[in-house]
């Protein structure tokens, strides 16, 4: 199902993400998550794609399983760096063989064996470039879909933490969606004046196509340390700072604050015309789930 008429039909739209296992026993587990969630009739699932490609195999098997073996639709993660674009049609190729309607295309970092990378790498520098080739992969007529892949870009609320400037920011992202991007789903934030601001910010510069809000519970203390390295830095409010305190570092308790604190996230978000909300799950599904039934979510989207 395309992008387009998934946004149309889910208002708000409820997606999942999740990432390949390394491991037989976590692929295992990653299916009873996946089980676990089908009941919640999430509009789609995202797929990541490790850095440099590393997962690249993974990401498609994932995603092909999802297809077969579910109703959810699935969207692969696609990074360009260091792709050529030859790699780059091979993986399209496959993913509309295979029925994929629909990629989030990203620039993506290079592997982290690599300090030295050298960007002029590969035939791709931005993820412009890669929204662009989609487009004109579409026109090859390759695809079920006329309409070919729907496309989907990263935004981010907090700032690109490779791009200071918030002027040249917007005007980069605006390139994504000019190339031809059907969605935005940010990176993940805390504070929902930052979503809400830079949904403003987006808007005041001509950017119309529907903005999905990342949401991730905090599970653990260990969790949110490396939540602020994979998001370059998320801020965390004060306000969650003093409730996380007060868990004393109980880890259930700890769990239970990320939890209410993201449901407030979402019912605030909700409560102020949010395109979709976005959960980055770790592949778990206890935060999520816990997080739709105090929304009063499970029996809305039970179907």
């Amino acid at each position: 199902m395309h992008i387009r008429d998934i946004l149309a039909d889910s208002k708000p739209s409820l997606s999942f993400e999740f990432f390949p296992p390394r491991t037989n026993a976590a692929w295992e587990e990653l299916y009873q998550t996946i089980r676990d969630l089908e009941p919640l009739n999430p509009s789609f699932v995202s797929v990541t794609y490790g850095a440099g490609g590393t997962t690249r195999e993974m990401t498609h098997d994932l995603v092909v399983r999802i297809k077969q073996t579910t109703s959810i639709p699935p969207i692969p993660h696609l990074t360009c760096v260091g792709h050529t674009e030859a790699e780059v049609d091979a993986i399209l190729t496959r993913y509309a063989a295979a029925g994929v309607s629909n990629i989030l295309a990203l620039r993506g970092d290079p592997p982290r064996d690599r300090p030295d990378y050298d960007w002029s790498e590969g035939d791709f520098r931005h993820a412009s470039d890669l929204v662009a080739f989609i487009k004109r992969f579409n026109e090859k007529g390759i695809h079920p879909d006329p309409r070919g892949f729907g496309i989907g870009v990263a935004g981010f609320p907090e700032g690109h933490p490779s791009t200071p400037n918030r002027v040249d920011e917007l005007d980069h992202l605006k390139a994504k969606v000019d190339a031809g991007a059907d969605y935005i789903c940010t990176q993940l934030f805390f504070d929902n004046h930052d979503f809400l601001d830079f949904r403003d910010r987006c808007r005041f510069t001509g950017i119309e196509v529907p903005i999905l809000a990342g949401i991730m519970p905090i599970s653990s203390l260990q969790g949110m340390k490396r939540m602020a390295e994979l998001a370059a830095g998320a801020r965390y409010p004060a306000k969650l700072l003093r409730a996380l305190d007060r868990a004393g570092g109980h880890p259930q308790s700890v769990e239970r604050v990320g939890i209410h604190y993201a449901a407030q996230q979402c019912a605030h978000l909700l409560d102020h015309g949010v395109d979709g909300i976005h959960f980055y799950t770790l592949n778990k599904s206890h935060a999520t789930r816990e997080i739709y039934a105090n929304l009063g979510l499970a029996a809305a989207n039970a179907g």
